[in-house]
């Protein structure tokens, strides 16, 4: 069954680096934004832009029945998700494949809950560099999508339709058999990045060269290992090394989503990452010091919003 219709929940860097690329190489009526009728209108007002192109997009409400996607993209925050899980539902069919593109490894299990693991595959974004600042996206590297099923070893019929799709449509992608260990590896990674350059106010460049800050990303990555090995995902140096050198290929001035959030003053994802170290630091005994003080910092920081 080929993938033609599609729908993305979420417009903050992913949700627009992605649909917009599709928007460029599919029918109109086939892409659709899933939003509420304050945000279409004032995403219609003020509109998008990515890399300084106007995004054309087609909104739908999440009262708006018609087909259902053969492809549901989540591109939504951590804090945002069970509202979205609900304004998808007329977007789930029989045939429906979903993607989460959120950080963390927990969001595939939050909406298979409402809509069943039979329609999940699990997905990692990786090596992007957007940056949003208000209406505006710029990214230097567009990353790639990497999906699979949760069971190892396997590459199913719906892996196959989804890797159809995103080659037709120049969308970087890699089809894997490890999902666990990839998502656990981008946890990792998230844990050390987001986090050191939120607390040391800095960039890409700020952890891509030797000091203080690239060693407490590294030793909070290593925390994240150690708890790996309990979870039976046993990652190494090996994975270590690659998601070091996959940082080292980001523009120096780009900043991760969690830096981001900060200079808006919003509220960040530090609960998907820190947060999740420390509870898993409880569950099997295991001291994780330096998350420890990351979350602390940050929450110090989150504590002086207005």
């Amino acid at each position: 069954m080929e993938i033609k219709k599609v729908s993305i929940i979420g417009l903050g860097a992913l949700g627009i680096l992605f649909g917009h690329h599709l928007s460029k190489r599919m029918p109109q009526g086939d892409l659709s934004i899933i939003a509420d009728q304050e945000r279409i209108r004032r995403y219609q007002r003020d509109s998008l832009y990515c890399n300084g192109e106007r995004c054309q997009f087609n909104y739908l409400t999440p009262e708006d029945k018609g087909e259902p996607a053969d492809l549901l993209i989540f591109a939504v925050k951590y804090n945002g998700l069970q509202d979205a899980v609900k304004a998808v539902k007329n977007q789930v069919g029989e045939h429906t494949i979903i993607l989460s593109a959120l950080n963390g490894i927990s969001s595939e299990r939050i909406i298979g809950q409402t809509y069943g693991m039979d329609k999940i595959l699990y997905c990692v974004a990786q090596g992007m560099d957007a940056v949003k600042v208000g209406n505006q996206l710029t990214y230097a590297h567009m990353g790639m999508l990497v999906f699979g099923e949760g069971e190892p070893g396997l590459i199913s019929e719906r892996v196959k339709r989804v890797a159809q799709f995103l080659k037709g449509k120049a969308v970087p992608y890699e089809a894997v058999t490890d999902m666990n260990r990839r998502m656990w590896g981008k946890f990792m990674l998230n844990v050390g990045v987001n986090q050191t350059v939120a607390v040391y106010k800095s960039n890409y460049g700020g952890i891509q060269k030797e000091g203080a800050a690239r060693d407490t990303m590294i030793a909070a990555m290593r925390e994240v290992m150690v708890l790996s090995e309990k979870e039976g995902i046993n990652l190494t140096e090996t994975d270590l090394t690659y998601w070091l050198n996959l940082l080292d290929t980001l523009n120096p001035e780009g900043k991760p989503s969690m830096r981001q959030d900060m200079e808006a003053r919003r509220f960040s994802e530090v609960e998907l990452f820190s947060g999740a170290v420390l509870e898993l630091g409880v569950k099997y005994g295991v001291a994780t010091p330096v998350n420890q003080e990351l979350y602390r910092r940050i929450k110090v920081i989150e504590t002086q919003y207005d």
